[in-house]
């Protein structure tokens, strides 16, 4: 029998939570609606995409895409915003690919751009990955996170008031060489892009702390470290963080498999930093997905699946556990945190 062909089923009798609706409405600080996160609603009615958040008990959606390209951005300004103005906040991004051309004027020219995108109808940055593993200069030299060529960006953002979601690095075992050790193994025999073993790539230490940096350095501008500060494998790191630098927050978008199996330390970091955590789900506006997201804040189910779509499961072999967060918490996470961030009414 192949590994990828073993999926025992637990003898474990246990209750099961249903969670139709969040305790409180929700926004959705971080997901994708274009193809390329497999939910293609750039090719759906939009009557269609409002009917799924509504069922889910959805507010408000953010869109990253637009941090693809401006292409993207006023694609989706255009059909979704324009269709529904309160339920969409779309982002716009960085084009790196630019900074052969503009050379060490990068930092300006992206800012410009930048202010264009805001005056087009972006409401936010999106950085992504690829800042700090494979964006480079001119020089063909890689780009350090806190890269001071780039301050004219960080601080345009904030004298826009423009939250900026940004994402460096990637779970720390797709830095580990992928072998028997690996516990993200599965994971990385599909998607083989995902591997940035060191070298060539760059150590993922050095990427978080760099990212540390970085908004320690901007202290007027708002960023949002993705999935969990960059970091969730290690909460504790992520807590001196947030210590730090008053001016971030951090979304749990993709990362409820790794707080739901460690969830004595998870509930206790929500308790704590209830007031820095936006809800975000990273995986395609579905309501099914939705509901497993309020069944981990919500219960304390034990040891159930966090992914019902995928055999084996797609992050690792392993259930999670549901964090049972108090009202005045969930409702934080699920909405007033977010309004905050986003300047939302």
């Amino acid at each position: 029998m192949l590994l990828s062909e073993y999926l025992p089923n637990s003898a474990l009798v246990l209750k099961t939570t249903l969670i139709d609706q969040p305790r409180f409405p929700v926004i959705d600080a971080h997901d994708h609606l274009g193809e390329a996160f497999g939910g293609g609603w750039d090719q759906r009615p939009v009557s269609e995409l409002l009917e799924v958040l509504d069922t889910a008990g959805v507010r408000c959606l953010v869109d990253l895409d637009g941090g693809w390209g401006e292409d993207i951005l006023y694609r989706h300004l255009d059909k979704f915003k324009t269709a529904a103005p309160e339920r969409f906040l779309i982002y716009g991004g960085i084009d790196w690919s630019a900074w052969t051309e503009q050379g060490d004027r990068f930092g300006e020219w992206a800012a410009k751009r930048l202010r264009a995108q805001a005056a087009r109808g972006a409401q936010g940055l999106k950085v992504w990955k690829p800042f700090g593993l494979s964006v480079r200069d001119q020089h063909g030299k890689l780009v350090a996170v806190d890269d001071e060529r780039l301050d004219p960006v960080w601080e345009t953002a904030a004298e826009l008031k423009l939250p900026i979601a940004i994402h460096v690095a990637d779970p720390v075992a797709f830095f580990w060489p992928v072998d028997r050790q690996n516990e993200r193994y599965e994971e990385l025999q599909v998607h083989t892009d995902w591997r940035f073993t060191s070298p060539p790539f760059p150590p993922f230490e050095s990427i978080v702390v760099a990212l540390r940096r970085l908004v320690k350095k901007h202290p007027h501008t708002t960023f949002v470290a993705a999935h969990v500060g960059c970091y969730v494998e290690n909460l504790e790191w992520v807590a001196g963080f947030l210590d730090e630098c008053p001016n971030l927050y951090v979304d749990f978008a993709a990362r409820i498999p790794e707080l739901g199996r460690q969830p004595y330390s998870a509930r206790r970091f929500f308790l704590k930093y209830a007031d820095r955590i936006l809800f975000g789900m990273d995986l395609a506006p579905n309501v099914e997905s939705y509901r497993i997201y309020y069944r981990f804040l919500e219960t304390d189910d034990e040891y159930f699946d966090y992914d019902v779509q995928t055999a084996p499961p797609p992050q690792g072999r392993w259930r999670i556990y549901g964090l049972y967060l108090p009202d005045d918490v969930l409702e934080k996470v699920y909405h007033l945190n977010a309004e905050k961030v986003l300047k939302l009414d």
